[in-house]
C-alpha cells in the first residue's frame, strides 16, 4: 500500500470525526498525518516498523495505527466511522465548498443526509438561517451540486426539457432535410429520463457527420445510433426508413407495458405502413391516447371505449396553492407575491408559511401568525377582485399531532399538512402518523405523501391506497407537489383517488415567484394519471374555492 493511500485514510478520517463533532484534537492530528505522510521522500511500507515511529509528526498512537493499515490494509477507526456515517453524507465530501464543519452542520442541525435533499434545501433558502452559510455561500453550493448531479447519467424531466428542445434544433438545422421524431421517456413526460430518443430517416453516415463538429462520443449497434457529449446525457436515434417512421415511434412512444398490452390485443406487424400515428389508432376503432397517458395498460380499455379523459392542462390552473414568503424560508414578500400571482392571470393566492416547528425554515408562532393575518386583511382591502387565503403548512409531528392548538388552527382559511423531520420511518410508523393527521378535522390538505427527492431520496414507506381511502374518509385533499424534485404524490395513484372520489391539488410548494412556473411539471405528471380539471382543487374559480373551504368549515364543528 503506497503513501497516497494511507493518507488518505488518515485524511477522511479525520475529515469523519470533525462532522461528528468528536475529538477535535485527534481529529487535527490525523489531518497533519495525512499531510506529513503524503509529503514523506520514502514509501512506509519499506520502512522497518521501528522507524516509522520516529518520522515528523506520526507518535505512538499514529504510528500503530499506520502499522495496522500496512498490515491489514485497514484502519478500523475509520471503518467504525464510515459504518455510522451516511453515504449521503460521505458523498457531500465531494462538493467543492462543503468542508467538514459546514456538513456537521447540514446533517445535525438541519437534518439533511443526501445532496439531492441539499440542492432542495437550497432552493428553499434553508442554509441562510445557519452561521457559515450566506447567500453567496449557498449559491455557491447549489451551483457546484448541480455541476456534480449533471454527471450521474439521469436527470429530472425539468433538467433536460431545455436540452432536448435545443438538441432538436440543431439537429434540424444540420441535416434539414432528414426527419426527427421525439420518442420514448421524453415524449411520455416521465418524471426521470436516462435517455433522449428520437426516430430518424439520418444515416448513420449523417449522423456520424452532424456530431463531426461536437465533443461527443459516438456509437452504432443495429439501426440504433447513441451519442454522448460533455453533458452526460444520452442522446439515441432509431434509424428508421421514412415510410415506417410512425410504425417505429408507436413502438418506443409507450411503456413495455402498455406496447405489450396492444400487440397481444391488435396484433401487430412492425413493417406495416400508416400515414400519421393516429391513423394506428383510427384503424382498430380506438380513440387516441396521448403518450403521456400511455403507461398503463387500463387506457387501452378506457380508449377501446371512448372514454379516454380529458385531461388537466396548465391553462386551467386558476390559483397558486402552497407557497411560502419571507415570513418563513420564501423569497419574496406577500405582496409580492400576489402581485405576481395577479400578474399571471391567477385568481386567488394560499400562503402557508411554515409552522412553529419547523425552526429551520423560521416556522411562524402565534404571535406572528397574528401579524401575518392582518397583513392579509389589508392587502385583500387592496386587491379588490383578487385574494389572498390565510393558511400555514403545518408539521406533522412524531406522534401524527398538528403544530397549534385547535384555536390557533381554526384562525387559519385551510391548514395543508406535511411531514418534514424525523422522515426514517418505517410503513407503520409513517402509516400511523399520517392516518392520525388526515383524521385531525383541521386538516384540508396533505402536503407531498411520502416525502420523496426524486433522484435523492425515496421517501417514507406508505400504503397508497389507505391513504387515499382515509382521505375520502374525512375529506382531506391530496396535494400533488409539483416541484420537479417532489411530483408528490405518485401519480400512479391518481386513478385511484379519483375512484375513491378524493380530489387533488397541483400546488407549486413556491418559496419565490419564479417557482410558480412548477405548475407546469405538476400538471404532466398528473396528466399520466388521467386527473381532470374538475378534480384538482387549485383549478376551482375563487367562487368555488370559498364554497369548498365554508364546506371544510363543518368539518371543525
Amino acid at each position: 500500500m503506497d503513501n497516497d493511500t494511507i493518507a488518505d485514510k488518515f485524511s477522511l478520517l479525520s475529515k469523519l470525526m470533525e462532522i461528528h463533532a468528536d475529538n477535535s484534537f485527534k481529529a487535527k492530528s490525523y489531518g497533519v498525518a495525512a499531510f506529513n505522510i503524503e509529503k514523506l521522500p520514502v514509501q512506509l511500507a519499506e520502512l522497518p516498523q521501528n522507524k516509522i515511529f520516529s518520522l515528523p509528526g506520526v507518535g505512538e498512537a499514529i504510528g500503530k495505527k499506520i502499522i495496522e493499515v500496512l498490515e491489514t490494509g485497514q484502519l478500523s477507526a475509520l471503518d467504525n466511522y464510515l459504518e455510522k456515517t451516511p453515504p449521503g453524507i460521505l458523498e457531500m465530501l465531494r462538493i467543492k465548498g462543503l468542508g467538514p464543519k459546514k456538513i456537521c452542520t447540514i446533517w445535525k442541525e438541519l437534518e439533511v443526509e443526501t445532496i439531492g435533499e441539499l440542492l432542495y434545501a437550497c432552493s428553499e433558502n434553508r442554509l441562510l438561517l445557519y452561521k457559515g452559510f450566506g447567500a453567496k455561500t449557498q449559491a455557491n453550493i447549489k451551483d457546484s451540486i448541480e455541476f456534480y448531479l449533471s454527471n450521474t447519467g439521469c436527470y429530472l424531466f425539468a433538467q433536460v426539457e431545455s436540452y432536448g428542445a435545443a438538441w432538436e434544433e440543431k439537429l434540424k438545422d444540420l441535416l434539414p432535410n432528414n426527419t426527427f421524431l421525439q420518442t420514448g421517456e421524453f415524449r411520455r413526460h416521465t418524471l426521470t429520463i436516462d435517455k433522449l430518443q428520437w426516430i430518424t430517416d439520418a444515416t448513420p453516415n449523417e449522423l456520424l457527420q452532424a456530431f463531426a463538429n461536437e465533443i461527443y462520443e459516438t456509437s452504432i449497434e443495429a439501426d440504433v445510433f447513441r451519442a454522448k457529449g460533455p453533458e452526460n446525457v444520452l442522446l439515441e436515434f432509431f434509424i428508421t426508413p421514412q415510410q415506417l417512421r410512425f410504425t417505429r415511434l408507436f413502438e418506443t412512444s409507450g411503456s413495455n407495458e402498455f406496447v405489450a398490452t396492444w400487440k397481444n390485443r391488435f396484433g401487430w406487424d412492425e413493417l406495416k405502413q400508416f400515414d400519421s400515428e393516429e391513423s394506428i389508432f383510427t384503424e382498430h376503432g380506438v380513440a387516441w391516447v396521448e403518450p403521456y397517458l400511455r403507461e398503463k395498460p387500463a387506457i387501452i380499455d378506457k380508449a377501446a371505449a371512448q372514454q379516454v379523459p380529458e385531461v388537466i392542462t396548465t391553462a386551467d390552473i386558476r390559483a397558486i396553492i402552497h407557497s411560502h414568503s419571507d415570513w418563513s424560508d420564501g423569497g419574496n414578500t406577500i405582496a409580492q407575491m400576489a402581485e405576481a400571482a395577479i400578474q399571471k392571470g391567477f385568481e386567488y393566492l394560499v400562503i402557508s408559511d411554515h409552522s412553529k416547528s419547523a425552526f429551520y425554515a423560521k416556522g411562524l408562532f402565534p404571535d406572528r401568525i397574528k401579524a401575518q393575518h392582518q397583513l392579509i386583511d389589508e392587502l385583500n382591502e387592496k386587491y379588490k377582485g383578487f385574494k389572498i387565503f390565510k393558511s400555514i403548512e403545518s408539521d406533522i409531528l412524531n406522534d401524527g399531532s398538528l403544530d397549534y392548538d385547535d384555536d390557533i388552527l381554526a384562525s387559519f382559511d385551510l391548514v395543508i399538512t406535511s411531514v418534514h423531520s424525523n422522515l426514517k420511518m418505517s410503513e407503520e410508523k409513517a402509516m400511523t402518523r399520517l392516518l392520525k393527521a388526515i383524521a385531525n378535522p383541521y386538516t384540508t390538505i396533505l402536503g407531498h405523501m411520502t416525502g420523496r427527492l426524486l433522484l435523492s431520496r425515496h421517501g417514507y414507506p406508505v400504503d397508497h391506497k389507505a391513504i387515499v381511502d382515509a382521505c375520502a374518509e374525512h375529506n382531506v385533499v391530496i396535494e400533488l407537489n409539483a416541484h420537479p424534485r417532489r411530483l408528490d404524490m405518485d401519480w400512479n395513484y391518481i386513478d385511484y383517488a379519483l375512484e375513491k372520489g378524493v380530489l387533488i391539488s397541483i400546488d407549486p410548494d413556491a418559496h419565490a415567484v419564479e417557482a410558480f412556473s412548477d405548475i407546469r411539471y405538476g400538471v404532466l405528471a398528473a396528466q399520466k394519471g388521467g386527473l381532470t380539471k374538475d378534480r384538482n382543487l387549485s383549478s376551482f374559480t375563487l367562487e368555488q374555492f370559498e364554497s369548498f373551504l365554508q364546506v371544510q368549515q363543518q368539518k371543525r364543528k
